[in-house]
């Protein structure tokens, strides 16, 4: 079998963080990445919607049309979730869950360095901690990942020394970044300030960082480290509802208020903070009255983006129990209400946008190009063009922000 595979992956980013892992473990065992017509294709699943597992068994479909000769190898969530409940497809060949996806690199050599679009850009993405213990109604995540289990701050730095010199960004993911270290004795905050003070990296990112996160100790510590200039000011804090209500009826642990207190806090550290959330539409028990209240809370938040998802009831978790009792919006009430989402989303990232217009940032700059201009993430991960005939993929310069057009800001390089 000849020794090329080629990989994917659905959902999160400790998904894709997965799955460059992995890719950097196959190429070190001598496989090369093949698009057309690999002996393997590896597919890291999601489980959070029905529509990422469909999409999920779907490519599977079409992969085995297109290369039937090739072996599928599915793992993730959904194949997690398919293996309990029998539901795998006889397309794919192999099916790994969770609990064993860390061997599937060995298992593919036993059995049986093109670079990633991250490390491309030098940017690397690493997995610092599986699992959950919130248990939200909504989500079937707690129980495909398991109890949460961190990988200690020793091995983190032992997995990227040997790429310290190629990374211009570090981007910590995780399932639940609240839950790192409690199965260690460790915590977020402090792995984040050794990798500050032991690594050369100049730019350390969060994938998500979740609201039981944002304490007074992770805000004391984002103030006093904000002048080493080495944390990228993004925050992408899921909310999932602006109703008490439904928070309530989701097991979220926490109010409206007391969300927007924490991002208040943000934004007075750092004005330019870019905040983004998850908002889920059309949960148990939502209203016209109570998504009106998700509506009223985004636009007085200092949130600028907006991921939206449409409430879908998986089987085995609280909600899809709870269905008998508490009426769920229609599809089409779903629909009406994302689209209201995205519209008030695009409206406020605009605003965002302008107002960074003037400011000066460093930018690392991506593979992508577009005509004349190539694409750079700013300090706060905002996306930038800016008018290059150089290719300056993996450097961080300063850059002015000049404008904006399409929804993409605009700027020259000083």
């Amino acid at each position: 079998m000849k020794k090329t595979f080629f990989s994917y992956s659905f959902g999160c980013r400790v998904n894709q963080a997965e799955k460059e892992s992995l890719d950097q473990q196959l190429y070190h065992y001598g496989f090369i990445s093949d698009s057309h017509s690999p002996a393997i294709y590896i597919i890291n699943t999601c489980a959070v919607t029905a529509k990422a597992e469909r999409e999920a068994r779907q490519l599977i479909y079409q992969l085995k049309r297109k290369n039937p000769k090739a072996k599928i190898i599915v793992t993730g969530c959904s194949a997690t979730y398919w293996l309990k409940k029998h539901l795998t497809l006889p397309e794919a060949d192999l099916y790994l869950d969770n609990k064993h996806k860390a061997r599937l690199a060995d298992q593919i050599v036993q059995g049986y360095f093109p670079i990633g679009k991250y490390l491309a850009s030098s940017r690397l993405l690493v997995k610092i901690q599986d699992g959950c213990n919130r248990f939200c109604t909504y989500c079937i995540t707690a129980y495909l990942r398991g109890k949460p289990k961190s990988k200690p701050i020793k091995a983190i730095l032992e997995q990227i020394k040997p790429l310290s010199g190629q990374v211009k960004e570090l981007i910590l993911t995780a399932i639940n970044t609240e839950a790192y270290g409690q199965d260690t004795g460790e915590n977020l905050v402090e792995l984040t300030k050794i990798l500050i003070n032991n690594t050369n990296i100049p730019r350390i990112s969060f994938g998500s960082i979740h609201p039981w996160g944002v304490n007074k100790q992770f805000l004391a510590f984002y103030k006093r480290y904000l002048h080493k200039k080495r944390l990228v000011n993004f925050f992408h804090v899921p909310l999932q509802s602006g109703s008490d209500k439904i928070l309530k009826l989701m097991k979220r642990g926490y109010t409206s208020e007391k969300f927007l207190d924490q991002l208040k806090k943000i934004k007075k550290i750092n004005p330019y903070a870019f905040i983004a959330t998850d908002v889920i539409v059309g949960f148990l028990g939502e209203t016209d009255k109570e998504f009106q209240k998700t509506v009223n809370f985004l636009k007085k938040a200092p949130i600028s983006r907006f991921h939206i998802f449409r409430f879908s009831n998986r089987p085995n978790t609280a909600a899809f129990f709870m269905k008998n009792k508490i009426k769920e919006p229609t599809n089409q009430e779903k629909i009406k209400r994302a689209k209201v989402l995205a519209q008030l989303g695009k409206q406020k990232y605009l605003v965002f946008l302008k107002k960074n217009f003037g400011r000066t940032s460093s930018a690392l700059f991506l593979v992508k190009k577009v005509e004349e201009y190539q694409m750079a993430l700013l300090d706060n991960q905002l996306p930038i063009l800016v008018k290059t005939n150089k290719n300056l993929a993996g450097q961080i310069k300063n850059v002015k922000i000049l404008s904006v057009k399409n929804n993409c800001l605009i700027g020259k390089l000083i």
